[in-house]
């Protein structure tokens, strides 16, 4: 049985489509999956951790009404954030994942838990509202897992 990166390399390989990163609360997680996969160099463009709103509007070019509005935590700046990526970084597939780990940082409205994660490319742009359980490591492991099964049945 594949991993889930392994499916994406294969797919991203046959379909002959690069992707591009930009990760808040998995600090880079789903990039280093990606690349633990011999051979990722040929879809792999890069990524950006964007841990902060400085970062998200300066390198991704999420705009500040959004932050402000909507919030990092958020469908609009997850969208924002992988069409930044794949835009400058010039990929045929961004994604894009905003959310609280854990175990501090959450509230009522936006609880540990809360991930936002989007895919935008060819086909147009998917977001999905999760809400994990568990530490920051087993958070962030769960979020990778649905983006990769996310990137699978887009590139489909």
């Amino acid at each position: 049985m594949m991993l889930l990166e392994e499916q994406v390399g294969k797919l991203l390989l046959d379909s002959h489509q690069t992707i591009a990163c930009a990760e808040s609360c998995t600090g880079g997680l789903l990039t280093s999956r990606l690349t633990d996969v011999a051979g990722s160099s040929a879809y792999v463009m890069g990524s950006i951790v964007s841990y902060t709103n400085e970062v998200k509007m300066s390198h991704l070019g999420v705009k500040a009404e959004t932050l402000k509005q909507f919030g990092a935590v958020s469908e609009q700046t997850a969208r924002e954030m992988s069409g930044g990526v794949r835009g400058r970084i010039g990929a045929d597939i961004g994604v894009g994942i905003t959310g609280i780990a854990g175990p501090g940082g959450g509230s009522v409205e936006k609880p540990v838990g809360l991930v936002y994660i989007s895919v935008a490319g060819p086909k147009g742009v998917i977001v999905t509202k999760n809400l994990f359980k568990g530490s920051r490591t087993e958070i962030k492991k769960q979020t990778t897992d649905k983006a990769l099964t996310m990137l699978i049945e887009y590139i489909v």
